[in-house]
């Protein structure tokens, strides 16, 4: 065994053979001319054989090395000289380089193992790649973004299908980092601090939750979780029951993009990520804390990376009472992810994301002040398992295959309330709540008592199931690195089903959906960016639509030093479809006429399954930086066409809106319609359309290192522009008028022509201030909503059958503020302490008419972390 100082063997060899070599040219080659300096110079041989010993020292480490190389950029794509790029490894630097004048940097390593990099610059902010594998021959690319030092600027991939820096993309995206939901255990206050959106919870924690991106409806938006499609068929998805557990950031896109992710993203995207396990080591995590309302709430996650492998489980379980009754609420959540890289190129990962709740649902409390006796139970199953390789240095590809399964039971277990006969002469009753005065927001009042549950068999139960397989292929080519084209296909079979045993309704159906998609997007001189989308949708149930999209960002001034430090013009175009859901599907009146035999009718009169809902936008903006980009502010103007949106529309008026009928085929329908023409019960047709446009802006910066501030404003005037919704023509206690309160119509179930969509507020705003030194970090976030159009909901629901308990829909949901504070202090290596304190307000209508929100409540916990990496 050599000593550590020894030279290497095959060095020694080179030297002797060298020696040996000189020696024969100077005394057995009498004719060769060799200098004197060269045979007689002992100090010169020594200098040369050490030279050569040198060459194969690292000519050998070089061979049996992994190379580490890439380039460091900022937001712009301009390139980082002189930024300080350092290996890790077990929490140790083993390789470290500077960045070359092109941003270039390399760095060789005769280890094996996990590796990630901490890359700084002035002026730019520290940061830390993800966690990756590299072997002794791997040759291992990296890019590296770095952030401006003052304020957050994110690597985003809803925009272009790619990871692209924030700045060079034109879409209106926002990312929610760690400290947004750190401290969380949903995301339902955590979604309302971004402009452009409004999120409604019908209640307290739990309840169901919906999420409205730029005056769209709820269901209009599609929901990642690890690249798999996480919503119901047809978009609708409730943000109640989903847990922040094992979700590390969840990324917003706002504006249409069923170009890369399909039928469903009409309105905006919303994408969750999971943590990888990074620490070299096994570290185990367990939080637990307890508030008011009998809340408590217990998380333990396992984390970690052993070479070619990393690894993550988690599982969490809340409960808490809220202050209602029979509002109670648990969730328990399961969440996995695990890694595997075959090498420097290619790696395999499956995530999971598993979760069962279960809440009560009292209803509409301010409506009865009887709870209702009824639950509703969640379980939802995601899993992603993906295959990334990087085929050459140029060249991209990803496949993944998805599972959703989605269940949700609702039992009303038995009726609450008083039983009255409000129609002797047909012997009809129903249960009814306590005597109630209904206030809206708009100051209009009305005073009665409300039927709550009706006289049937209990329990009353009902089931949506919702399963989906996906199938998507992903390839992307750097030409240059000012271009990039990626091109996809997605296949989805999706089996759906609706069971209502009180009504005999047991319905099914089974889609099969493909999208094909294409886009390219990139930049000339790091200072025209744009990206140019098209995608072909096949659906089974609606046919082929086509999506293109369109994004230019310019800089009209980059970024530098000085107080205006940057300006930057936006341009957005795109159109998206929206699948129909499945009660869509199911209440449509090609289903109605199809199940009852009237398929040659509905051939005959051209009738044919539901259209997809489209949406068209265009948004124009510009970006400001100040102060050398310590501040930066943001300002959009986008205007939105939703279309051949679902509604229902009463029977009496579908034979006059089918276009072209004879009389006689009017006749014919009206046959075929019989009791649902006769009592004007609705059906589901294409034929509602409204326009939403508005005003965006936020402004960002930082205070120090530590400090970082965050606000928006958002403008929506929201208009329906056609509609045949015959609510408006209901009955109103059999006097043949229409419900109205001092001679304003009233919307029951749905808004009127030219009135506003429900539940769209035009004003919303929010503010977060976080910070976060050493041993601290504090975060305090406040949101406003202004009022916003709603109905009561109670057609032909007062104590004698009429429609006195409807109002005004104008401004009758309230607005509020709501405000939170949340902070952890580290107390030791291993042991911290949080606390949370939320709605600081104490508003309790920041829900829509009728629903409670839950009151200032108090969460306070410690958190345990055994192994915890250093550097």
């Amino acid at each position: 065994m050599r000593k550590s100082g020894d030279r290497s063997s095959s060095a020694f060899e080179f030297e002797r053979a060298l020696a040996q070599s000189t020696r024969l040219r100077s005394e057995g080659n009498e004719g060769a001319i060799v200098p004197d300096s060269a045979v007689h110079c002992p100090r010169l041989r020594r200098l040369a054989s050490r030279l050569a010993a040198l060459f194969l020292v690292v000519a050998g480490i070089a061979a049996h090395a992994a190379s580490i190389r890439g380039v460091v950029t900022d937001t712009t794509g301009a390139k980082v000289t002189g930024a300080r790029v350092i290996l890790i490894r077990n929490g140790h630097e083993v390789g470290a380089a500077v960045s070359t004048a092109d941003g270039s940097f390399e760095i060789l390593t005769g280890n094996s193992g996990r590796f990630y990099l901490v890359v700084s610059a002035s002026s730019f902010r520290q940061i830390q790649t993800p966690g990756f594998y590299a072997g002794r021959f791997d040759s291992i690319e990296r890019t590296v973004v770095l952030e401006p030092e003052w304020v957050r600027e994110s690597i985003v991939v809803t925009a272009t299908g790619t990871p692209t820096p924030q700045e060079q993309t034109s879409s209106a995206t926002t990312v929610l980092a760690p400290l947004d939901i750190g401290l969380r255990d949903d995301f339902v206050d955590a979604l309302r601090l971004m402009p452009g959106t409004a999120v409604v919870q019908a209640g307290q924690r739990g309840a169901q939750t919906s999420l409205f991106i730029r005056g769209g409806d709820s269901d209009d938006n599609d929901i990642v979780i690890d690249g798999v499609k996480a919503g119901d068929i047809g978009g609708r998805f409730d943000f109640g029951p989903l847990s922040t557990t094992a979700v590390e950031s969840a990324e917003v896109y706002r504006g249409p993009n069923s170009n890369l992710y399909g039928a469903d993203a009409e309105s905006g995207v919303v994408s969750f990520a999971t943590p990888h396990g990074t620490t070299s080591f096994p570290s185990l995590l367990f939080q637990g804390d307890a508030g008011s309302f009998v809340t408590s709430h217990e998380e333990l996650e396992l984390a970690g990376a052993h070479n070619q492998t990393d690894y993550l489980a988690a599982f969490s379980w809340l409960q808490t009472d809220n202050n209602l009754p029979n509002d109670e609420y648990h969730v328990a959540t399961t969440a996995a992810n695990l890694g595997y890289q075959l090498g420097g190129s290619t790696q395999l990962r499956a995530t999971l994301h598993y979760g069962v709740s279960g809440a009560g649902v009292p209803n509409a409390w301010e409506f009865y002040r009887v709870a209702d006796q009824a639950t509703q139970k969640d379980q939802d199953i995601y899993l992603s398992g993906s295959i990334e390789n990087q085929t050459t240095q140029a060249f991209h590809n990803s496949l993944r295959y998805g599972v959703t399964r989605k269940r949700e039971q609702y039992n009303l277990w038995r009726p609450s309330g008083q039983l009255i006969e409000y129609d002797p002469f047909d012997h009809f009753s129903a249960y009814y709540g306590n005597p109630v005065t209904i206030r809206g927001a708009n100051g209009y009042t009305v005073a009665g008592r409300a039927q709550l549950d009706f006289p049937q068999t209990y329990p009353y139960n009902s089931q949506l199931v919702s399963n989906r397989d996906q199938f998507v292929y992903q390839g992307a080519y750097t030409f240059t690195p000012h271009f990039t084209a990626l091109v996809g296909m997605h296949y989805e079979s999706e089996r759906g089903r609706e069971y209502i045993p009180s009504f005999s309704t047991n319905e099914t159906a089974t889609r099969d959906n493909f999208d094909y998609l294409a886009s390219v997007h990139g930049d000339y001189k790091n200072r025209f960016f744009y990206t140019l989308a098209g995608s072909l949708e096949h659906y089974s149930l609606f046919g082929t639509e086509t999506s293109p999209r369109a994004g230019l960002s310019y800089f009209l001034f980059r970024p530098r030093h000085g107080i205006l430090s940057g300006t930057r013009l936006l341009f957005n175009f795109g159109d998206a479809v929206r699948e129909p859901g499945l009660s869509d599907q199911f209440g449509s009146l090609y289903q109605f006429l199809t199940v009852n035999g009237y398929t040659p009718i509905a051939r005959q009169l051209h009738i044919t399954p539901l259209a997809a809902p489209k949406a068209r936008t265009y948004e124009g903006g510009g970006e400001q930086d100040f102060f050398s980009s310590r501040l930066i502010l943001r300002v959009s103007y986008f205007h939105n066409e939703f279309g051949r949106q679902i509604e229902y529309v009463g029977g009496h008026l579908l034979p006059d809106l089918l276009p072209g009928l004879s009389p006689a085929e009017k006749q014919q329908l009206i046959g075929a319609l019989g009791y649902y023409y006769s009592f004007d019960y609705p059906l589901d047709v294409n034929t509602e359309a409204f326009r939403a446009q508005g005003i965006e802006s936020t402004v960002e910066g930082g205070i120090g290192r530590n400090i970082f501030l965050r606000g928006g404003y958002t403008y929506l005037d929201a208009v329906i522009q056609r509609s045949f919704d015959s609510d408006n023509e209901a009955y109103f206690a059999g006097a043949g008028i229409a419900p109205s309160l001092d001679g304003i119509p009233i919307g029951a179930l749905s808004p009127l022509w030219g009135a506003r969509p429900f539940r769209r507020p035009p004003h919303t705003g929010f503010f977060s201030a976080s910070y976060a030194a050493g041993k601290i970090s504090a975060i305090l976030t406040s949101s406003f909503a202004g009022r916003s159009d709603d109905s009561t909901f109670l057609e032909f629901a007062d104590q004698y059958g009429g429609n006195s308990l409807l109002l005004p829909n104008r401004n009758l949901d309230p607005g509020f503020s709501r405000i939170d504070l949340g902070g952890s202090y580290q107390l030791l290596h291993w042991l911290g302490a949080y606390a949370l304190a939320e709605n600081l307000t104490d508003n309790q209508h920041i829900a829509p008419i009728g629903y409670v929100s839950l009151p200032v409540n108090l969460r306070v916990g410690l958190r345990i972390q055994l192994g915890k990496e250093t550097h």
